[in-house]
């Protein structure tokens, strides 16, 4: 198990020359990243008068983002145990669920631009940026394993439901860009 593991441990395990862990448990340990940064920005926001009219929104968001991180984390060894397992339904699953909630992650981040403290805006769009790779990686990871997956009907339900969300989860990291662009540039 990676999660209570130094990520020296972890990185080392991902470059040498095993099986597990790979680039599904990356992509978790992506999205864990970017929930640990919604948590950043969220914590420095918190007491600043500016944003006080905030606060209630800013604990629930914190809230989500740790509930989300410590999910994350999970996933990350998990995806181990699924590959290990060579369960298709494991192996699918979890990218599925890691997918799912980088997509839920991700809508936490454009209400903090408003919301968030300001000094912390770059870290806001590489949530958001996290967010999208580890979505983007788990899809693949589903994609692939929805090849050997038997039962048709579900394939085609859980590839339709990460192609909505891909195009959604793009247009969202898109416009992240964008604005906070438009805020550092003045």
């Amino acid at each position: 198990m990676y999660k209570d593991r130094a990520i020296k441990i972890y990185l080392d395990d991902l470059a040498g020359r095993l099986p597990a862990p790979g680039g599904g448990s990356a992509s978790a340990l992506n999205s864990a990243m970017a929930a640990a940064l919604i948590g950043m920005v969220v914590n420095f926001t918190l007491g600043k008068p500016k944003y006080a009219k905030y606060e209630k929104e800013l604990k629930e968001i914190l809230t989500k983002s740790e509930v989300l991180r410590k999910e994350f984390l999970n996933l990350v060894d998990l995806d181990v145990l699924a590959y290990k397992s060579k369960n298709i339904r494991d192996a699918l699953n979890v990218p599925f669920m890691v997918a799912r909630l980088s997509f839920e992650g991700i809508k936490l981040c454009p209400g903090l631009i408003k919301k968030g403290n300001i000094n912390l805006i770059t870290d806001l769009a590489i949530a958001a940026i996290l967010f999208e790779a580890g979505f983007v990686s788990a899809f693949l990871n589903v994609e692939i394993n929805l090849k050997c997956l038997a039962d048709k009907k579900l394939a085609k339900s859980m590839g339709g439901e990460l192609s909505k969300k891909n195009k959604l989860i793009k247009k969202i990291r898109i416009d992240m860009e964008k604005r906070v662009g438009e805020i550092i540039r003045g």
